[in-house]
């Protein structure tokens, strides 16, 4: 009997300690509740690599050619730089925009209100607002307000693009309330952008409302004049200095690498085109050593013209290390960016002479960044010339475009200024795209009836 009792106490014990460290329910590999930094340390890096320099962002570049993919020796089209395009092409970024990154940026925002930790749920908030705008822009309306429900609404309806700007620029006002309650506890090197500096996210956030407000001048029920406006009033608590980059360091060791390096030359799928290398050497731009490699076989600048045959890849340019070197930056928002917005916003309200000296200085911060001697600065800005009632908006979003290279912005940026110029490319198979496909995978999985939009559909604030 008493050894009865002794096995039964034991099988007791052992019953107990299952429940306790053997809870088959719960994967210790997969804990469903962790600290905010463990959250916001990898959502930063998805934004740089997916939202920023991902598949989809980089069909922008692609479109104003920047640069153009190339994938095998002598391929010439079609394919994506000849606006070739099938709705799988979108599947994986779909994936990273909305299960990656807008489903884990809700999670953190919502464990760090219950943690009473707002400065987490205020960064959470300019990331969604930031990914959110991108999305939006790509592919016009979107799931947001049903989504993230799980099995509880397996099928979201599409929110109207009109809505999703209020959804953004409310997104970013919650986020300024949050810091605005100066709590104690910020990130600190889960930060890897601002190191848990609340003043610069705090101008982030003002400098992404205008941006998002100048997208609409010409939006229906908008005036440009009245987002203008808005736009002149967040910046003046928007970025104030290159110090207030919103950029992406890469440590640049195996793994760790700037998503651009592969893409050029590392494996060789992109050089730059002729399009873009062609206009600095004929503007004289002294940009165009620090942001274009002359190619090994001749040691001369030479971008790609898209749709000619492919020779040798050392016969193209590539861009520097400064944009594409393993450590780079991805210069995600940049100061750069708010003085064009704002020369942009001032040329609207007040004309071109008032625009005149926050565009030059748009273009010197963003020489200066590169490294760009005061006198070649001066020579530049002086065969430039000064703006006018003609000229200043093409000349605005031109520099514009050169300073944010590689940017997913300039494509937006073209379709609402029709700057900088740009013609269809040899062999193309449509008029330019003015939007992305919807993925192959949610047509099949949470049918809409706006998944019938082809590449040259315009979005809602694209107006002609």
């Amino acid at each position: 009997m008493k050894k009865i009792l002794v096995i039964f106490m034991a099988l007791a014990t052992l019953a107990s300690s299952c429940k306790k460290y053997l809870n088959v329910n719960q994967d210790p590999n997969d804990p469903l509740n962790v600290q905010e930094d463990l959250i916001l340390a990898p959502l930063e890096t998805d934004v740089s690599d997916f939202i920023y320099a991902g598949f989809s962002p980089g069909q922008g570049p692609i479109i104003l050619q920047y640069f153009g993919q190339v994938i095998a020796p002598n391929q010439t089209n079609p394919g994506l730089w000849n606006y070739q395009m099938f709705n799988t092409d979108m599947d994986g970024d779909w994936n990273n925009f909305y299960v990656v990154c807008l489903n884990n940026m809700k999670i953190l925002h919502d464990k760090a209100l219950t943690d009473k930790k707002p400065n987490y749920a205020a960064i959470a908030d300019i990331l969604s607002a930031f990914t959110l705008g991108t999305a939006t822009d790509f592919w016009g309306d979107v799931p947001y307000s049903q989504g993230f429900k799980g099995t509880g609404n397996l099928t979201p309806a599409y929110d109207k693009q009109q809505d999703l700007y209020n959804t953004v620029q409310s997104l970013l006002n919650d986020a300024i309330t949050l810091i605005g309650q100066n709590d104690p506890t910020v990130p600190g090197g889960a930060d890897y952008i601002y190191q848990g500096a609340m003043t610069q996210w705090l101008k982030l956030a003002y400098t992404l409302k205008a941006r998002y407000y100048m997208h609409l001048t010409k939006a229906p029920g908008h005036t440009a004049a009245a987002q203008a406006d808005s736009a002149l009033a967040a910046l003046a608590n928007g970025m104030q200095s290159g110090a207030d980059d919103f950029k992406f360091p890469y440590v640049g060791n195996a793994g760790g690498e700037n998503p651009w390096f592969y893409a050029f030359g590392q494996v060789s799928t992109a050089v730059l085109c002729s399009t873009f290398v062609d206009t600095l050497q004929a503007r004289n731009d002294p940009r165009l050593p620090k942001m274009v490699k002359p190619n090994v076989s001749g040691g001369v600048y030479a971008g790609r013209t898209i749709g000619t045959p492919l020779g040798s890849l050392d016969d193209y340019s590539y861009p520097t290390d400064y944009y594409a070197g393993a450590s780079a930056y991805n210069y995600i928002v940049n100061y750069s960016e708010a003085q064009f917005l704002s020369a942009e916003a001032t040329l609207i309200k007040s004309g071109a002479t008032a625009a005149q000296p926050i565009y030059q200085a748009a273009i010197t911060d963003h020489m200066k960044k590169l490294g760009v001697a005061q006198a070649d600065i001066d020579t530049y800005m002086t065969a430039r010339g000064s703006l006018t009632a003609t000229n200043a908006m093409q000349r605005i979003m031109e520099e514009k475009s050169i300073a944010n290279f590689l940017n997913e912005e300039n494509f937006t940026d073209w379709r609402r200024t029709g700057f900088p110029l740009l013609t269809k490319v040899q062999g193309a198979l449509s008029d330019i795209p003015r939007r992305l496909l919807y993925p192959e995978s949610e047509i099949l999985t949470n049918p809409q009836p706006q998944q019938t939009a082809v590449l040259t559909d315009r979005v809602w604030w694209d107006v002609q």
